[in-house]
Parts: C-alpha cells; structure tokens; sequence
C-alpha cells in the first residue's frame, strides 16, 4: 500500500444496526454513497462503528463484508484496536487475514498503560502484519495519549507504523509529530472541526464522521486544503462548521446515524446500549439539519 494512499477522506464508517444485528443490506449502500463521493478509504470499526459492543464475531464479519462490498475500489483500514494487546493481536490477525489493506489500532482505553507499556503494546502488534498501521490517539476516551516520543521509537522500529490518527484537539501536536518524525510519516485529523488548522499544521487529511453523509464537502475541504487553496478550504470548513459540531451534540454515533436514517440511506438509527436514542431537543435539531442537507 502506497503511503500516499493514506492522504486524504477516510470515513469512520458507521455500523448500521437493525433489530439488534448488523445491517449488511444499510452497509453496502453506505460504502455504495462512500465511493461515489471519492473517498480515499473507508474504516470499519472503529470508535463510530462502535466496535466496544461488537462481539469479536460481528466485529471481524463487519470488516469482512467491508472488504468485500469495497471490491478494491479504495483501500480498506480496519479498526482493529482493544484494551487487551491479546484481543488487538486477534483481531489484526484476522483482519490481515480477510485483506485489510491497512490497521487503524487506538490506545488501549480504560487501563492506562504507561508509555512503556504503550510502546509494547503496539510493538508486538506490528510483528504480526507488515502491512501499514495507522496509530490513534484519542485521550478524551482513553484516558492517555500516545507521546511523540513513542510515536518515534516505533516508527523507528517498524517502519509499517506509519501513521498517526491525532485526536488529541491540540494542533501543536500535529505540529510536534510532523517536526519530529521523517517526511514520509502521515498526520490525520481525527476530528471534523479541526482538520483545516490541522493541514495547516502538516496534516494530509482527515479519519472523518461528517463524511458518512456529506463526503463530497470534506472530501472538496481537504483536496482544496492539500492543494494549497486555503481559501477555497477556509469557505468550506465555515460553512459546514455548524454541522462538524452538531454531529457531535450527543455521544458519537449518534447523531450520525439518525441524519443518515432521516435521510434514508440506512433503514434504522439504532445503536447499541449503554448509547442510546437522542433526546428529543436533539432529535429536532437533527430534523432540521437533515432537512437542511
């Protein structure tokens, strides 16, 4: 896999659910609409596809089916991380296994290893696959970063680690890790409100929820945002600056997934417990924004 193929959209794919199970027929119209919209990739299972209350089954059957429905039409990163080195060992396994052509592997959250512990962590998982990992950091659910300075030693280790998925909210991070590592080593917003500053910053693009239903908007934001047309990426970014927040006006995927249902490209909001429907203020801000698409 090119490392230039991790420039760029790539959606955190929602798990459509329905009736307690996972909705295939809404998934394949979901990436159908992701395609369409010139991604450049997809990714199943990661924090917006609620992989915490996947079973492992569901969970590798859903990047299973992505692979497929996808066809090699863009590249497949799948969401393979765990609070257990052991289950992201699985899972990564398996995945490779199905041929994800890259990993997205998030700090192990809830235990807070140290830095060390970190390191190790991803370390033994990079023995197991030489195709490409896409690092995540995500301290406001895991209670921890990933340091610069961990990013470098496994960077310097295994060269496939190479990628980092910054969620942190701090554009002096984004800033840090592109000082720091080689040229060659890939900074991806993994927020939809600061992927503009976070280009600015050395970014080459975004791991976006807005995109599961406005992809061709970010996917104009971030080509507009590479190509240097700050201008054209600044219209952008204000005008959906609205919308990057609102989707976030109830515990993520939530609010997502009841646009995508209210605007029929999947047949149910529903997620699973301990998330549950939004509010009813929500539910109308959500009508309104859906009417408003």
């Amino acid at each position: 896999m090119d490392k230039n193929l991790l420039h760029g959209v790539h959606t955190a794919l929602i798990t459509p659910m329905k009736d307690g199970k996972v909705s295939f027929e809404d998934l394949t119209q979901l990436i159908s609409k992701q395609i369409e919209g010139n991604v450049a990739g997809i990714v199943p299972c990661g924090t917006t596809g609620e992989s915490p209350t996947l079973t492992k089954d569901e969970h590798i059957e859903v990047i299973r089916q992505t692979i497929g429905i996808a066809n090699g039409k863009v590249p497949v990163i799948a969401g393979t991380g765990a609070n257990s080195t052991k289950e992201a060992l699985y899972l990564t396994e398996k995945a490779d296994q199905a041929g994800a052509d890259a990993f997205l592997i998030v700090a192990p959250y809830y235990n807070k290893p140290s830095q060390e512990g970190l390191f190790v962590h991803f370390d033994q998982i990079a023995q197991k696959t030489e195709k490409p990992i896409v690092l995540y950091s995500i301290p406001s659910r895991c209670g921890i970063e990933i340091s610069t300075t961990t990013v470098k030693r496994l960077r310097e280790k295994h060269p496939h680690i190479c990628a980092l998925k910054e969620a942190g909210g701090r554009s002096s991070k984004v800033s840090e890790t592109v000082v720091e590592l080689d040229s060659e080593f890939t900074v991806l917003s993994g927020d939809d409100g600061l992927t503009l500053p976070f280009i600015a910053c050395g970014a080459k693009g975004v791991v976006s929820v807005a995109s599961n239903i406005i992809a061709e908007r970010v996917v104009n934001l971030v080509s507009s945002a590479l190509d240097g047309n700050f201008i054209n990426a600044q219209n952008i970014h204000l005008e959906n600056y609205n919308f990057f927040t609102d989707i976030f006006c109830e515990p993520n995927p939530v609010p997502i997934k009841t646009l995508l249902y209210l605007k029929g490209i999947i047949s149910s909001p529903e997620v699973r417990l301990p998330l549950c429907p939004p509010t009813s203020s929500n539910k109308l801000l959500l009508e309104k924004m859906a009417k408003n698409l």
